[in-house]
C-alpha cells in the first residue's frame, strides 16, 4: 500500500497542522466564514482602530496634501503605501518607477506600456484616470475615500493570510473571476493566475513555457465559462486555499514534505 500523508500521520504521529499553519479542512471552513455577511464588515471596522492602519492613513493624507504634482505624489512611499494595496497592487511596491509610468499611461493604447503589463495596472489606471486628471484625480474626495476603504479592506484580507495562506488571493479571485472571458487576461493578472494554476494543480515550472502552452494547459483542464458560474468559482477558490494549506503543512513537517 502506498505511503501517503494520511497514512504517515497515523503511523508516525505527525501533526498535519492546525489553523495556525493552515490545514486544508480548517482553511475551507475559514474561507466560507470569511464570506459571511458580517465577517468582512467586522474585520474592516477592526482595521480602522489598528494603530498601523491609522498611522498609514494619516501619513497618506499629509503626503497627498503636500504633493505638487502627480509624479511627485507617485514617488512618495507614504502615498504608495496606501495607494497600491487599495488598487490591488501591493506586490508592486518594489517597483515605484514602473508604478508611476503605468498609472499615468494611456489605458486605451493597445500598443502602449499597459498592454504589456499585469492587467491590474490597466484597471488601476482606468480607475484613477491620472493621465487626464493629473493630481486633481488623485485628490478628488471620492477617490481618496475609495482608496482609504480599499486599503482597509486589503489590510483585513492580508491579515487572513497569516493563518490561512492564499486567502487574500482567493477572495480577490471570487470577486473578479466573473469578468474574465479570455485565458490570456487570466495569465496576465498575477493573482488570478496564481489561483487558477494552483487550483488546477499546475506546477510553478509552467511559467517557463510559452504563453500559448500555458493557456492550453489551463483550458484543457477548465472551461472559461465556468468562471461565470459562482458555484464553480467557489470550488476553484476552495481548491486553491486547500492546496496552499497542504503546502504550508508540508513545509512545517519535513517528513510530510518528502511524502508530498
Amino acid at each position: 500500500m502506498p505511503l501517503n500523508l494520511s497514512l504517515a500521520t497515523a503511523l508516525f504521529g505527525i501533526s498535519t497542522g492546525t489553523t495556525s499553519t493552515g490545514d486544508a479542512t480548517s482553511a475551507l471552513l475559514a474561507l466560507k466564514q470569511a464570506q459571511t455577511g458580517t465577517a468582512e464588515t467586522k474585520g474592516i471596522e477592526a482595521e480602522k482602530k489598528d494603530p498601523i492602519s491609522i498611522t498609514a492613513l494619516k501619513q497618506f493624507d499629509s503626503a497627498l496634501a503636500k504633493a505638487k504634482d502627480v509624479n511627485t505624489a507617485l514617488k512618495d512611499p507614504r502615498i504608495l503605501n496606501v495607494l497600491l494595496p487599495a488598487l490591488g497592487l501591493a506586490d508592486q511596491a518594489s517597483f515605484p518607477g514602473l508604478v508611476q509610468k503605468a498609472l499615468t499611461a494611456d489605458p486605451n493604447d493597445s500598443k502602449g506600456l499597459l498592454a504589456s503589463l499585469d492587467g491590474r495596472f490597466k484597471a488601476a489606471a482606468q480607475t484613477l484616470d491620472l493621465r487626464n486628471k493629473g493630481l486633481d484625480g488623485l485628490k478628488d474626495p471620492a477617490t481618496v475615500q475609495k482608496l482609504k476603504d480599499g486599503y482597509l479592506e486589503y489590510q483585513y484580507k492580508a491579515g487572513l493570510d497569516d493563518t490561512n495562506p492564499g486567502f487574500s488571493d482567493a477572495l480577490y479571485f471570487i470577486e473578479n473571476a466573473g469578468a474574465q472571458t479570455d485565458v490570456y487576461n487570466i495569465l496576465g493578472n498575477s493573482v488570478l493566475r496564481r489561483v487558477v494554476t494552483g487550483a488546477l494543480g499546475l506546477p510553478d515550472a509552467i511559467a517557463v513555457q510559452s504563453v500559448e502552452a500555458q493557456a492550453r494547459a489551463i483550458t484543457s483542464r477548465m472551461k472559461l465559462d465556468d468562471l461565470q458560474d459562482s458555484r464553480k468559482v467557489q470550488l476553484l477558490a476552495q481548491r486553491y486555499v486547500m492546496a496552499r494549506a497542504d503546502q504550508s503543512t508540508a513545509a512545517t513537517n519535513p517528513l510530510l514534505s518528502l511524502l508530498a
